[in-house]
């Protein structure tokens, strides 16, 4: 039981560094963005990379690992319904990072470009701020989703 209770430990500390790096992300750069004042882009567009590297890439690879692991001690069937929802909106969520990740990166490097030259920033980065803003909300909406599920584990 004392595996459990570890894996238990490691995958509510990722996941809550998932969900949280991702909401104050989210929320940081979308405000730097909104306040239009570019050294602040920069700024926090570059550490937004930094975060999603150190906390969000750990998070991701830790939360099936050990999700998948405490179902198999605890006896649940990799086919209950509540588990397979679970999954998938986990690749929903996924599916919606991977492209936000390379978003967010070119996002930081227009913005030092932009910075350094004393240029505006082109129109493709508010093209990219766009579908990064589109692709936050399925990938936050099926973690919420998700954390209902591990807690009830509803039994359709």
């Amino acid at each position: 039981m004392m595996t459990y209770s570890l894996l238990k430990v490691a995958h509510i500390v990722s996941a809550t560094l998932l969900f949280g790096t991702g909401l104050g992300s989210a929320f940081y750069l979308w405000r730097a963005h909104r306040s239009g004042n570019l050294p602040a882009i920069a700024a926090v567009s570059r550490q937004v990379v930094v975060a999603d590297w150190l906390f969000t890439t750990p998070a991701v690879i830790l939360q099936p690992l050990t999700g998948l692991w405490m179902a198999q001690i605890a006896g649940y069937r990799l086919t209950d319904t509540w588990i397979q929802l679970a999954l998938a909106l986990y690749l929903v969520a996924g599916g919606c990072w991977l492209p936000v990740v390379w978003l967010q990166i070119r996002i930081r490097d227009m913005t030092a470009a932009a910075l350094a030259s004393g240029m505006p920033l082109p129109a493709r980065y508010h093209r990219h701020m766009a579908v990064w803003f589109l692709l936050g909300w399925p990938a936050f909406l099926s973690v919420i989703a998700t954390f209902f599920l591990m807690v009830y584990r509803p039994a359709w």
